[in-house]
């Protein structure tokens, strides 16, 4: 199945974090990645006080179901070390799964999609057109 994942940055080398997390994605069998997005360099948007954000979207193609996917994607947060300061903080990678093929709408207590940030952060949309 494809799978559309957000990555966001904005502590230490955010380049180096984003390459990592591309790197990661490429696991055949579990997940082989398609394609991905420009890189855009973005103002924090919900907790101002904080550095810029480096943000890209990538296509993934993987046999994980929706909540493996995302289990597999806070594994990969935790490989790269993300460290949880409080909500809408500063963080060295951040991964959203945005939409996932043959699923229209999932709400459950851990992933809800499509994933809000589609229209509540324009730019997400948009590097998201830029690949599908």
């Amino acid at each position: 199945m494809l799978a559309y994942l957000s990555l966001g940055t904005n502590l230490g080398n955010r380049e180096e974090y984003l390459q990592h997390a591309r790197n990661l994605f490429h696991n055949p069998p579990i997940c082989i990645l398609t394609q991905f997005s420009e890189i855009l360099n973005t103002a924090a948007m919900d907790f101002t006080d904080q550095p810029d954000f480096l943000n890209q979207v990538i296509q993934i193609e993987t046999i994980l179901q929706p909540l493996e996917l995302l289990d597999f994607t806070q594994s990969i947060e935790k490989e790269i070390g993300r460290v949880k300061r409080f909500d809408k903080g500063p963080r060295e990678i951040d991964i959203d799964i945005l939409l996932y093929e043959g699923v229209d709408q999932m709400n459950s207590e851990r992933l809800i999609l499509p994933h809000h940030s589609i229209e509540s952060r324009p730019f997400i949309g948009e590097l998201l057109k830029e690949i599908s």
